[in-house]
């Protein structure tokens, strides 16, 4: 079975992501709503909520939005 999401737009389903069916063949849909956030936040905003309920790790670097380069891919510190 394949799950795919896709919104109505009134006429039409439009997949989210790519679809990959046997095409000229009838298939049958189950439509079922997509659970939403209880909170109504934005998926951005949960993530963020979810970050700050994280331990804070004291060996982690205090200037990482500076020299994010030179974490990720190890580039010389920039002054």
């Amino acid at each position: 079975m394949t799950t795919l999401k896709a919104r109505f737009d009134g006429h039409v389903l439009i997949p989210e992501q790519p679809v990959f069916l046997p095409q000229d063949q009838v298939l049958e849909i189950h439509v079922e709503p997509v659970k939403t956030l209880s909170s109504g936040k934005s998926t951005l905003a949960e993530l963020a909520d979810w970050a700050e309920k994280l331990p804070a790790d004291p060996n982690s670097p205090t200037d990482t939005a500076i020299q994010h380069d030179h974490y990720l891919y190890g580039t010389p510190k920039r002054r």
